[in-house]
């Protein structure tokens, strides 16, 4: 199991844009050579983004900002936004398990707690963990 790269690009985005807020015009492009990714990748997050309210975005090339205290942004938030999960779900259950055996008709009773209660463990560790964090860190390694 492997969540989407998405979030973590998502984070990258973010960091770069308060980090280069005062030097230069935020733009896909840019950010784009940061992440190594294409910009047409990067445009899709930033729309995603921004309907969550974590970025504001300039029509053409007016540059993308941070529309929220960075620590007021979370990693779940960005999580959320980014959709790195089918339908808020991080496991996916296989669809059609054997109702004739005992464990298959079984599966679903025996695992869904145990399944909410990891996935709610994840969430809440994402939760404790802001960009502000992340900036923090960042300038110890630019010192």
């Amino acid at each position: 199991m492997q969540i989407s790269s998405r979030f973590t690009l998502a984070v990258h985005i973010i960091t770069c844009m308060d980090t280069f807020k005062n030097d230069y015009k935020v733009t896909s492009d840019f950010l784009a050579s940061s992440t190594n990714v294409n910009p047409v990748i990067i445009r899709r997050l930033l729309g995603q983004l921004k309907t969550a309210g974590l970025v504001e975005v300039a029509r053409g090339s007016g540059g993308a900002s941070v529309a929220r205290p960075l620590d007021e942004i979370t990693f779940l938030d960005i999580y959320k936004a980014v959709e790195c999960v089918e339908c808020g779900e991080l496991f996916h259950f296989h669809e059609n398990p054997n109702n004739k055996c005992p464990v298959g008709r079984n599966i679903h009773n025996i695992l869904d707690d145990k399944l909410n209660r990891v996935q709610q463990a994840m969430e809440n560790e994402l939760s404790s963990i802001t960009i502000a964090d992340v900036i923090k860190d960042l300038d110890k390694y630019l010192v």
